[in-house]
């Protein structure tokens, strides 16, 4: 086992064991493999740095590197695709633990000899892997406890190196074993362009559900950083009313930009909810819902609920309409009663009648209050003829009630 500030700097021998150059980094490259190889080394000499590649390296440990033969190849190195360069690259940037759930920055990287060379195995985040880079070996802190994580555990790595972004595709799947919220909260610790590489590296509708547990500036700013294509497909994964927030906080050129990219069915809910006040009911509700007509029977609706290609995150209530192909508000029916209902009697037999609603010109303050004293998980919004145009959520809601501190603590409870 090596780490690779054991190695920097160190000389490199030909092969009658004569000094002609020093390791100036070490070079892998980043594919799906959960450990990378290192495919050779950087060399110094006289100022030039050169590539030396590994298989032209006899051995490699604390003393430096011996080659095979006495030949030098003294052209100037250049990263290609795919490199990362270990000590320039690595060593002091940040990277997220996705076993851990935490951003952590790498004091030094560990190596171990697998096979005929060497792989990175790990990332050394404690005290004595910084030690370790300003001391000699064994003068002081080998009594420290020393922390690696496994690099298969390493769900992105932030760096300025442009080329690293090979490495982002290879950690979509890791990434993606977080929570939504998890990525969130973990990519508030980096930069605003690392931020939008992590989102840039999602699946659109993990993107979409990552974005909407950040602020509406934070959402604007990532939607910025990546290609008009790419922002506009997670903006229609995004629920209508986020996506309506966050169009209102770009540019109003941007903006119409990402918008004309929608596609048709995405586009007309998010222009439904531009004609409202951001401060009223319409600009606070969304307009994902699942409306059944009165005649069905329990069963009937259970089976098209089942039949449904796409229903909203939140689903506790079904609201009942008036007729097929109509959107005139008649009852509601939580979605534990409807299963608990005999499956032969219709919908408008054990549906509730009366419930709270709002009309989509009331302030959003009074909307958020109406919710919190009916412990309401949702809201109907009805229009001026009785139709439902939205629900207001119990997450917007509290968003409204609560002290500004407290509102990005606020669970997502229909994720």
């Amino acid at each position: 086992m090596l780490y690779v500030s054991q190695i920097l700097n160190r000389p490199i021998f030909d092969a009658r064991n004569e000094p002609i150059a020093t390791i100036n980094d070490v070079v892998v490259r980043y594919g799906r493999e959960e450990h990378p190889p290192v495919i050779g080394l950087v060399a110094r000499y006289r100022r030039r740095n050169f590539f030396m590649p590994r298989r032209d390296i006899e051995e490699l440990g604390l003393n430096g590197a011996k080659m095979r033969s006495a030949i030098l190849d003294l052209s100037p190195f250049v990263r290609r695709d795919g490199e990362v360069l270990l000590g320039k690259d690595v060593l002091d940037n940040q990277l997220i633990d996705v076993d851990g759930k935490r951003v952590v920055r790498v004091n030094d990287v560990q190596l171990i000899e697998a096979g005929n060379f060497w792989r990175v195995t790990g990332a050394d985040v404690s005290l004595k892997g910084f030690i370790r880079r300003l001391m000699p070996q064994g003068f002081y802190g080998s009594a420290q406890p020393v922390e690696v994580l496994d690099w298969a555990d390493v769900g992105y790595l932030a760096t300025d190196t442009t080329t690293v972004t090979v490495q982002l595709k290879s950690s979509k799947d890791k990434l993606s074993r977080l929570h939504p919220v998890e990525i969130a909260q973990l990519t508030e610790s980096l930069s605003p362009i690392h931020r939008t590489e992590v989102v840039e590296s999602l699946d659109d509708d993990i993107a979409a559900d990552t974005l909407e547990e950040m602020s509406t500036e934070a959402q604007a700013r990532i939607l910025e950083g990546l290609d008009q294509e790419r922002a506009a497909d997670i903006l229609e994964e995004m629920s209508p009313d986020d996506a309506v927030d966050v169009l209102g906080e770009l540019s109003d050129e941007k903006a119409e930009e990402l918008f004309n990219l929608m596609e048709d069915d995405e586009k007309a809910d998010v222009a439904e909810l531009m004609n409202f006040e951001h401060d009223t009911a319409g600009g606070l509700m969304t307009t994902e819902f699942v409306v059944f007509p009165k005649e069905l029977t329990v069963g009937e609706t259970i089976s098209r609920l089942r039949e449904m290609a796409e229903t909203p995150n939140m689903i506790y209530y079904l609201y009942v309409v008036d007729q097929e192909d109509s959107w005139k508000l008649v009852g509601l029916i939580s979605l534990r009663s409807l299963i608990l209902a005999d499956p032969t009697r219709r919908l408008e037999e054990v549906m509730r009648s009366e419930f709270r609603f709002a009309h989509p010109n009331d302030p959003a303050d009074e909307v958020a209050q109406t919710i919190s004293e009916y412990n309401l998980l949702a809201l109907p919004v009805v229009d001026n003829e009785g139709e439902i145009a939205g629900i207001v959520t119990v997450d917007d809601a509290m968003e409204i009630l609560l002290p500004k501190n407290l509102q990005r603590r606020l669970p997502r409870i229909f994720s």
